[in-house]
């Protein structure tokens, strides 16, 4: 099994967090997205404990919001002691109306309205991650306004390359967000933000992209971070007091894919910047993460209900389920790997291949190709494993599909936390 929290029962039943899936299809429908609220703890735990022991103190992970973002899983964050990184006014509403402290927020975006930063400002969001020279000039204009004196971080691109996938790299040179290092443009970014009234520059932001599995893009981040420092330090006397070096471990999708040792991972870099720091005397920043898929993407499936099965001889057959693109856009856009297994037939020969289609009008939409399943028949349940990040967030309604309703399991109980959408839903914006 690839995760410790999915199990068989003695029905040959797929098992999440020790909830019967066929039981959860049966009660709330399918499709039907799962989540494993113990599981999602134990993933914010596996960050917080590495950076109690690792990191100065000061220092915590943020929740990378994109990845999945719903107004009951922010107790579960705050509780569990993490930050949380937003990138929109509607991923902050979300967080405050789950009861998460505005301070507490890292507010990013390389193209954030007027009204986007007012509302983030009266809305008394911690910091702001500030992408290029206009949105500083116009934050601080608002935040005097104000009468506020906003905590920012500057992001800057250090031009790593870390070898993923190219729609996921975002720490190269040429790229719509930061502001690069090494054309001489982030110097000039720093001094103009030192100038500013209203602002307290705090310190850095970096981003090199995501599915990272090893800590050493990271390292290669950190000394590039560090020798700007240093010149910055050297030109302004500024000190950096805070660097964020962003998201980007990766998870298993697949058995074939490694184990990723976050602990491991984070005592390396940790280590790598103290040793960095010594080298260049400079004093040691509290340090910020933002990790989102590997806080949620393990954490969640999603349940489809077969409808019909057709084989194209010669060629392959297609079991085609009640959902697909709508609610997992990700092997469309750039061919995602996954896992998937047949919930009610665990236990059944798996000696029939074939592509999972969706139901959509595209001959794109699809959710995996050439997996060995049971031979399929109408009303089967399938499984497609890791969609905690990136499916309920990136979810649309295109051929005007309803979206599928959000469950989490704890303690073996199940409870609905974001409810399927109605036809009527569907038209409530229609005038």
């Amino acid at each position: 099994m690839l995760y410790e929290h999915l199990g068989v029962n003695e029905l040959g039943h797929l098992t999440v967090g020790g909830v019967d899936t066929v039981q959860l299809a049966e009660e709330f429908g399918a499709p039907l997205y799962v989540l494993d609220e113990a599981r999602l703890r134990a993933n914010c735990r596996t960050y917080t404990q590495a950076f109690a022991a690792h990191f100065p103190e000061g220092s915590y992970p943020l929740f990378a919001g994109k990845s999945l973002c719903f107004k009951g899983l922010y107790p579960v964050l705050e509780e569990e002691g993490m930050g949380a990184d937003v990138v929109s006014p509607g991923e902050i509403y979300t967080a405050l109306a789950g009861g998460f402290p505005a301070q507490r927020l890292y507010f990013h975006g390389n193209n954030k309205t007027d009204e986007d930063l007012i509302y983030a400002l009266e809305s008394g969001v911690g910091h702001f991650i500030v992408d290029n020279h206009s949105e500083l000039e116009r934050l601080n204009q608002f935040a005097g306004e104000r009468d506020i004196r906003q905590k920012v971080l500057l992001r800057v691109t250090p031009g790593i390359d870390p070898h993923t996938l190219q729609a996921i790299n975002t720490g190269r040179i040429d790229c719509q967000f930061g502001v690069p290092i090494e054309t001489g443009q982030a110097a000039r970014f720093v001094a103009a933000a030192l100038s500013m009234e209203n602002l307290e520059v705090e310190g850095f932001h970096s981003h090199i992209g995501s599915q990272i599995f090893e800590a050493e893009p990271f390292c290669d981040a950190v000394d590039i971070l560090l020798e700007f420092a240093q010149e910055m330090r050297q030109a302004h006397g500024f000190v950096v007091q805070v660097l964020n070096l962003g998201g980007g471990f990766g998870v298993r999708y697949l058995e074939s894919d490694p184990v990723v040792d976050i602990p491991g991972n984070i005592k390396a870099l940790a280590e790598h910047l103290r040793q960095g720091c010594q080298e260049k005397d400079y004093p040691l920043p509290r340090v910020l993460l933002e990790p989102g898929r590997s806080i949620v993407a393990d954490a969640g499936l999603t349940l489809y209900r077969v409808g019909g099965i057709k084989t194209i001889e010669g060629y392959r057959s297609y079991v085609t389920v009640n959902g697909g693109m709508t609610d997992n856009p990700r092997y469309a856009l750039y061919q995602a790997p996954y896992t998937v297994l047949p919930a009610d037939r665990m236990n059944d020969p798996r000696d029939f291949v074939c592509t999972v289609a969706g139901r959509c009008c595209e001959s794109g939409d699809l959710i995996q190709e050439n997996i060995s399943l049971p031979r399929a028949n109408r009303g089967d349940l399938l499984a497609v494993l890791t969609t905690g990040a990136y499916n309920f967030t990136m979810a649309s309604n295109y051929n005007r599909l309803c979206r599928p309703a959000l469950v989490m399991v704890r303690d073996g109980k199940a409870r609905l936390a974001v409810r399927r959408q109605t036809f009527e839903d569907l038209v409530a914006c229609d005038l």
